[in-house]
């Protein structure tokens, strides 16, 4: 099937050359998942190898968020600076070169380093990622494809899961010799030059966004890409609309600026750092970094943990695809708000099967039919997550931004995310040694909190070009007479 233009589409009507840009665009949300887990299986080895206590040792684990939070701050001024393309080469050389380091580290002070070099290139991919595809989709499509991001990020936690066990169980352990006297948990890491390589040959080969080359003024050069990814539109049309769009921006505010005058910021960069925020606090990661306590405390033996966060890692993935088919065909909010009905329903149930747990922190029991209740709830909200907050937050924050600001207000926004990540994180090992009863019941009013969040403040945007969505974020003045 071809489109007038003779352009090559699939059966879902998006041209091929599309398609390809946005899952190539979205290599670096697969280095995300990648560098998010690599870290599980290795962990448990790193603490033995380099004889560090509890403390030390979730410093090391979490110290790549505090890297991803600032590479994700900086990635918005390096994409509007240089181009998003350019940031893309970046994140990967750093990524690469965190693989390498953090996989022959000799010491934990080494193994920080490396770990927060690497965070700063994840937090890089984290934001041009979205922010490319969204900007390089037609507006039809951009639900699905700009979804992308989170499927790719999926995939790259279950790669990490999967080669972290496959290196595990060729040595006998993580910390046994693998080869060329290195042991397992160094390949983990070292695993994580082949994504990086990837990414960065890509991100030889890619064009840059059209809507960057408006902003730069080379619309000869913007035309060209919007004739590729968009050829059944009025490319003209396209062009005068960004333009419109940069000149209203610049009434109300300097170039590129995101300050507003209610709390220091514009009103829809603080929606986007909120949906960031509730992302993380509705503690998804507990599921994917402390998952051994829950699968103990139901029955399972601790050698089995690694075999069911891979099982878990492969739900996500297709709760996610399940969101790709759905987003532009039903709208972003009705998924959303039942997303979040989901969490809220299975996060409360956890908390009233661990009311009636015995032991506490590691030790914790439950008994009857609380442990598969406990089971089942965990489940049910990987499936409310992976169908909803996880693919459709990066959705929306790759379209709500004014094109001016669009980067550097996602990056932000991707900063926020990664420092809600790193607050979860370190934070559940205290809380679930306090009660776990009360940490499920916060993420359940979190989970709370995101439904009517969307239901108050998010509209839909479903079928819009980027700047007819952008409106209903941010109020226009109107031009002086």
């Amino acid at each position: 099937m071809s489109n007038i233009n003779n352009e090559p589409v699939v059966s879902s009507g998006i041209p091929r050359k599309v398609i390809g840009l946005a899952v190539a665009g979205a290599v670096g949300g697969f280095l995300f998942g990648f560098d998010s887990s690599v870290v599980n299986g290795a962990v448990d080895a790193i603490q033995g190898q380099f004889k560090l206590g509890d403390a030390l040792t979730g410093f090391a684990v979490a110290v790549a968020l505090l890297g991803c939070a600032l590479g994700a701050y900086l990635a918005g001024r390096i994409a509007d600076a240089w181009g998003r393309i350019p940031a893309m080469k970046l994140g990967a050389g750093l990524f690469l070169v965190s693989a390498i380091g953090t996989g022959l580290a000799f010491n934990v002070v080494d193994l920080i380093a490396w770990r927060l070099v690497g965070g700063l290139g994840i937090g890089l991919a984290s934001v041009i990622a979205p922010a490319y595809i969204s900007e390089i989709s037609p507006r039809k499509h951009r639900g699905r494809l700009a979804s992308l991001q989170q499927l790719a990020i999926t995939v790259g936690i279950f790669a990490a899961l999967l080669s972290d066990a496959l290196f595990a169980n060729a040595a006998g352990s993580a910390l046994q010799d693998l080869w060329f006297g290195l042991p397992a948990w160094r390949w983990m890491f070292l695993a994580g030059i082949v994504p990086a390589l990837v990414y960065g040959a890509i991100a030889f080969v890619l064009p840059e966004s059209p809507r960057f080359l408006v902003v730069k003024g080379k619309e000869e050069e913007a035309a060209l890409v919007f004739k590729t990814i968009a050829p059944d539109e009025d490319t003209d049309r396209s062009i005068r609309d960004i333009k419109a769009a940069i000149a209203e921006d610049s009434l109300s505010a300097k170039k590129g600026s995101l300050r507003g005058k209610r709390f220091g910021l514009l009103p829809v960069v603080w929606i986007g750092i909120i949906l960031s925020v509730l992302q993380q606090f509705v503690g998804i990661n507990v599921i994917f970094y402390y998952s051994t306590t829950l699968w103990q405390a139901v029955g399972f033996q601790e050698k089995d943990s690694l075999t069911i966060s891979v099982v878990t890692a492969v739900v996500n993935i297709l709760v996610t695809l399940v969101a790709i088919a759905l987003v532009d065909r039903i709208g972003r909010r009705p998924i959303l708000l039942t997303g979040s009905i989901g969490m809220a329903v299975s996060l409360g149930t956890m908390a009233l099967a661990f009311a009636s747990a015995t032991g506490t922190g590691s030790d914790v029991t439950l008994s009857g039919a609380w442990g598969p209740i406990a089971l089942v709830a965990a489940n049910v909200f990987v499936v409310s997550f992976g169908a909803s907050w996880g693919p459709l937050v990066w959705v929306l924050l790759g379209e709500i931004f004014p094109s001016r600001i669009r980067a550097r207000a996602l990056g932000l926004a991707a900063a926020a995310q990664w420092i809600a990540n790193f607050l979860i994180t370190l934070s559940f090992p205290v809380m679930a040694a306090a009660s776990l009863p009360l940490t499920y019941g916060m993420y359940a009013l979190f989970a709370t909190a995101s439904f009517f969040f969307v239901m108050f403040k998010i509209p839909e945007t479903n079928g819009m070009s980027l700047e007819q969505a952008e409106t209903l974020f941010v109020k226009k003045p109107k031009a002086a007479k």
